[in-house]
């Protein structure tokens, strides 16, 4: 198929050449991001998608050739696939085409907007410049966004700084296509050589520099998968790398044909890496945490959760529901607009959205809350209430909940207050607590079932397992339903996975379903609760760098003795 056959009738789309980076999807630029906002096609490597997809709209199509066994693009060999991301519709095919040149072309054909996101910068891509010069001759505009190369962003993560303060010469080489004569050039200087090459080719790298004069005592370090949770790093030697990597089980390997960065020289690496391996060394870094919740209820603590190096899985346990008599839910509205209440209490941002979805169901906004006093407990439920328009009047300066509310509400005063009554939407199986102590303080309470909560539908299989089978190094029990629904539509999590609760009543439900609790959080607080897991993970890992033994994973280790719990 020639260029004129694939292009005949094209009309002329706009191609923006963007660097993913090296796999962290926080090192995208602010410019890279909105390329991916405004993208009507995206095409890339499947890895490359993974990073690149969540900043992408909704409905943009995804185009990806076919790979190979393990992992790596063929080229020329792969059918392009066309895939939309919301996954609300079908996969369909493209015409195959010879290269992906050909293939960014047809993305563009009929105006789109293509995105095509390579790993690392496109300046150091190897194809990237062939599809600007094919895009150049059939007059497709095109732009480049530049990303954070992986010989540059990998060595910044392991915590190996590539030049010092007097200034250290800096050689960059592919050992995939460096010749005879690269290799004596690099070997001869004194200064840090960034080598990209594979895991299984990493010895006959450290071999081609001893041979071209470095001396087999210099350091270097090796990382793999950097600037993900997956990444790891080996110090070492040119002499002793190869035998490094055999005694922790590297190679040989079937992912012996990963991408490494290796970093060489006498200033660069092991003496400084102790002290600078920022990334590897957050506590949680790598540990799977497992979060009961929905992914609009976890966002924030999944988000916390990232920055200690964890890696989130959010599982729901509770599903919501309508309430079954839903006319009692329609009078407390209407006597909302009617002036019926003082107050209105939300609880839980599932308070907020069921008396949001009645308004617009009757075609009310935020008005309506016009002479109303408005609480809210918890930092969600009130951020939920303010993206409503309603800036709520009271939230508990203490605890987040039904009696840290009571703490701060006003007793009634017919002096002050016009009407003694107030809304209280909640759900199914909320307890009583904020209602007994609100008719103490002197108040009427309509208490109104506004939805109902469920047990969720059970998780896939492959997580089940991971559940019962260790595959998880954490959880995270925020109320004493997660544990009873989690135990009950997937398993109770393993031995070795670290449970952690969020208060004494949690921790208590845990044990009865024969869990030993590891970590409690010092006050009821999911914030609160994951800086408790860090800490936790943080002693653990200090532990054992003190006795001389890897720092693992929990779920990398065998069931053992019992740990204490921690509060702390």
């Amino acid at each position: 198929m020639s260029p004129t056959t694939l292009t005949a009738g094209l009309d002329h789309g706009h191609v923006t050449f963007l660097g993913a980076g090296p796999g962290d999807p926080g090192l995208l630029t602010l410019r890279a991001v909105e390329a991916l906002a405004h993208a009507d096609v995206l095409v890339a490597e499947q890895d490359v998608l993974d990073v690149v997809r969540q900043h992408a709209r909704q409905g943009v199509a995804e185009v990806h050739t076919d790979t190979g066994p393990d992992g790596d693009t063929v080229p020329g060999t792969g059918t392009p696939q066309l895939a939309v991301v919301d996954g609300a519709s079908t996969t369909a095919a493209l015409p195959a085409v010879r290269d992906a040149a050909h293939l960014v072309m047809e993305a563009a054909r009929g105006g789109r907007r293509v995105v095509r996101a390579v790993s690392g910068d496109p300046g150091l891509d190897t194809y990237a410049a062939d599809e600007m010069l094919a895009c150049a001759a059939a007059g497709v505009p095109f732009e480049v966004v530049p990303g954070v190369a992986a010989a540059v962003g990998v060595p910044a993560y392991a915590g190996v700084p590539l030049r010092d303060a007097q200034g250290t010469d800096v050689r960059f080489v592919d050992a995939r296509t460096a010749s005879d004569r690269c290799w004596t050039e690099v070997g001869a200087s004194d200064g840090t050589v960034v080598v990209s090459t594979t895991l299984d080719s990493v010895g006959a790298a450290a071999g081609e520099l001893v041979s071209a004069g470095r001396k087999p005592d210099t350091p270097m370090t090796v990382t793999v998968a950097g600037t993900t949770t997956r990444q790891r790093t080996w110090t070492a030697t040119l002499g002793t790398i190869a035998q490094t990597l055999k005694q922790a089980k590297v190679l040989p390997s079937p992912e012996g044909g990963r991408p490494v960065i290796a970093v060489v020289g006498e200033r660069s690496a092991a003496a400084q890496r102790d002290q600078l391996s920022w990334f590897e060394s957050k506590p949680l870094f790598g540990w799977r945490v497992l979060v009961p919740r929905t992914k609009e209820q976890a966002a924030s603590l999944s988000d916390q959760l990232r920055s200690y190096g964890a890696v989130p899985h959010e599982v729901p346990t509770i599903a919501v529901e309508p309430p079954r008599t839903p006319q009692q839910m329609e009078r407390a509205v209407k006597g909302l607009v009617t002036g019926r209440y003082e107050w209105i209490a939300f609880t839980s941002v599932n308070a907020v959205k069921a008396v949001r979805e009645k308004f617009e169901e009757y075609g009310l906004d935020a008005r309506a809350f016009a002479g109303i006093k408005v609480a809210a407990v918890g930092e969600q439920t009130a951020k939920a209430l303010i993206a409503f328009g309603v800036k709520p009047d009271l939230v508990p300066s203490g605890e987040q909940s039904a009696a840290g509310l009571l703490e701060d509400w006003p007793p009634y005063d017919p002096v002050f207050d016009p009407i003694d009554r107030v809304f209280l939407p909640r759900a199914d199986i909320a307890t009583e607590t904020l209602v007994a102590g609100l008719i103490e303080l002197g108040w009427e309470v309509d208490d109104v079932t506004a939805y109902r909560t469920v047990r969720a539908s059970p998780p896939p299989a492959e997580t089940r397992e991971a559940i019962k089978g260790g595959g998880f190094d954490a959880v995270l029990f925020t109320s004493s339903s997660t544990v009873r629904n989690l135990v009950g539509i997937a398993g109770k999590p393993h031995n070795v996975t670290v449970i952690a609760c969020i208060g004494p009543a949690t921790a208590k439900t845990a044990e009865e379903h024969g869990l030993r609790v590891d970590v409690m959080a010092p006050e009821p607080s999911v914030h609160k609760l994951a800086e408790a897991l860090a800490d936790f993970g943080a002693r653990r890992r200090a532990a054992a760098l003190d006795a001389g033994d890897p720092v693992t994973r929990p779920s990398e280790r065998r069931p053992g003795a019992r740990r204490r719990r921690s509060t702390t």
